[in-house]
């Protein structure tokens, strides 16, 4: 994709009619339960150095309500995600060993209310991170996009984003297949569009450190 060429978001009608993503099945997709599947999860990433990365909370419906996630945290591969519940002492300290480090690049989209809530929740501040939306506005883009977006427009697939599983409960004790599809493949597409754009061989490549101020602004893009 050059500037010259830089092609119009596609309508809700355009993208319906796309082929589905390709993405991750439940057999690449593992939910970290113990030390070993974290210690194990935590080399697999510092060995890719780039990782897609995503959140989800449990939806607040009543007035007045709190919100209190993250509940789950994603990471991608190229071939396998790793899913953790945010709940116990060693997911807690798999997750932030993971966004503060340096060494291991998170991508993904609308990145600022993720930092917010795991600064919030973890006191965990991500380091060395690529979002999405604003590497596609330096290639041309004006439109600020998300997940669905972005995969149709720039891999010209289709990403489901069914809305009853994003407004389902995210902090049960039991994460549901779909919910594991649904949360693995936000994190996924985000990685798939990354090596799409060549992202990973841009010289510098085009990751920030942040240090996110307590009060920073949760903004999240539109699918």
């Amino acid at each position: 994709m050059t500037n010259a060429t830089v092609p119009q978001r596609p309508t809700r009608e355009e993208i319906a009619q796309l082929p589905p993503f390709a993405g991750l099945t439940l057999d690449g997709i593992h939910l970290l339960k113990t030390p070993a599947q974290f210690a194990a999860a935590r080399g697999a990433i510092q060995r890719a150095g780039f990782v897609g990365f995503d959140t989800e909370s449990k939806p607040t419906f009543a007035k007045g309500e709190l919100a209190s996630g993250p509940h789950v945290v994603q990471f991608a591969l190229r071939e396998q995600a790793f899913v953790v519940r945010v709940d116990g002492e060693a997911a807690c300290a798999f997750i932030k060993s993971v966004v503060e480090s340096e060494a291991v690049v998170k991508i993904g989209f609308g990145l600022k209310s993720d930092r917010a809530v795991l600064l919030g929740k973890l006191g965990a501040r991500i380091r060395a991170m690529v979002d999405l939306a604003d590497a596609l506005r330096r290639k041309g883009i004006r439109q600020t996009l998300g997940a669905k977006a972005a995969v149709a427009m720039v891999l010209g697939q289709r990403l489901q984003k069914s809305r009853a599983v994003t407004t389902s409960n995210w902090a049960r004790q039991t994460l549901l297949p779909k919910q594991l599809l649904y949360a693995a493949n936000d994190a996924y597409a985000a990685l798939a569009v990354f090596y799409a754009l060549d992202l990973h061989l841009a010289p510098p490549l085009a990751a920030e450190v942040f240090e996110p101020a307590e009060s920073a602004e949760s903004v999240s893009p539109p699918d």
